[in-house]
C-alpha cells in the first residue's frame, strides 16, 4: 500500500455519484461486481480514469455496456487504468477476490469464519476496483448472497430494503445507503450472529430501529451497550441539534476484529 501525504493533495480527475455493488460471498472465491455512475472533474486536465485496487483478479469491464478491449485499459499492482474514458459513463467491473487469503485484514477477510470489512484507511481498494480517497463521495446500493445455514445474518450500510431466499441454498439481502459516503467507511458483515434490539424517538418523532448483533455467546452483555447508544443518541441531539436520518443504527461486536 502506497504512502499518501497531505502536501500532495490534488482533487480527483473524476467524481463517482452512485455505486452499485453485489456480493457473492464464498471463503475462497468471492465475486464482486460493481456498477458506477462516473463523471469527469472538469477543473481538472483531461486524462485517463485511474481507479485502485490491490490483490484483485479482474474477470470483466465495460464502459456504458461495451466490453472494453485490451487496449482500452491495463491493469497494474495498485490501479486499473481506463484510456480515454467519456465525460460521464458508466463503468462496470467484476473482480474476484479471496477473504480467506487476506491476512492483513484490509478489505473483506474472514475472521473465525465471519465475513467482516476493514476500510479505513485505504481498505476498500482490496475489494474493488474504485477512487479510494475520502473526498469522492458516493450514494451505495449493495446487493449480497451467501449460503443461508451458514451465513444467516447479512449486513451492510444504510437500510435494509428487502431480503429473500434464493433457491441454491443461498439468501439475499439489499441496503441502500440514501447519503453519499467515502469509501472507507463502507462495511459489510456476514455471520451467525444475534441481535438485541431496542428503539430511539428522535426529538421530531420518529421511530430509529437499534439492533446490536453479537456471537450467540455474547447476547446476554448488550444491555449496557444499548442503553449507551440511547444516551448518545439523545445527547447528539441535545447539544448539536443532531438528528439521527436512518431507519436504522447497527452495532456489529464480534470477539474477533482488527481494530
Amino acid at each position: 500500500m502506497s504512502v499518501v501525504y497531505r502536501k500532495d493533495y490534488a482533487p480527483p480527475a473524476f467524481w463517482v455519484d452512485r455505486v452499485n455493488l453485489q456480493f457473492d460471498l464464498d471463503p475462497e472465491n468471492t465475486i464482486v461486481s460493481a456498477t458506477m455512475c462516473v463523471r469527469r472533474n472538469k477543473e481538472q486536465p483531461p486524462g485517463p480514469l485511474e481507479l485502485n485496487g490491490e490483490h484483485l483478479r479482474l474477470r470483466s469491464i465495460a464502459v456504458d455496456g461495451q466490453e472494453l478491449a485490451d487496449d482500452q485499459f491495463r491493469v497494474t499492482e495498485e490501479n486499473l487504468v481506463v484510456q480515454d474514458p467519456p465525460d460521464e459513463f458508466v463503468l462496470r467491473t467484476q473482480v474476484q477476490i479471496d477473504p480467506q487469503a487476506n491476512k492483513s485484514l484490509y478489505g473483506l477477510y474472514l475472521s473465525s469464519g465471519n465475513f467482516c470489512t476493514q476500510c479505513e484507511a485505504l481498505g476498500f481498494r482490496r475489494i474493488t476496483y474504485f477512487l479510494d480517497r475520502p473526498d469522492v463521495m458516493a450514494r451505495y446500493h449493495v446487493t449480497i448472497r451467501a449460503r443461508q445455514d451458514d451465513y444467516p445474518v447479512l449486513l451492510s450500510n444504510g437500510n435494509r430494503t428487502s431480503a429473500r431466499n434464493l433457491d441454491d441454498g443461498r439468501h439475499e439481502v439489499v441496503w441502500e445507503d440514501p447519503f453519499p459516503k467515502p469509501s472507507y467507511l463502507f462495511a459489510l458483515v456476514a455471520a451467525n450472529l444475534k441481535c438485541h434490539r431496542g428503539s430511539f424517538f428522535t426529538r421530531s418523532g420518529r421511530n430509529v430501529a437499534l439492533e446490536i448483533w453479537v456471537e450467540p455467546q455474547n447476547i446476554d452483555r448488550c444491555g449496557y451497550a444499548l442503553k449507551s447508544l440511547q444516551k448518545a443518541m439523545k445527547w447528539d441531539e441535545d447539544v448539536f441539534g443532531l438528528e439521527y436520518d436512518l431507519d436504522v443504527y447497527m452495532i456489529v461486536a464480534v470477539n474477533d476484529f482488527n481494530m
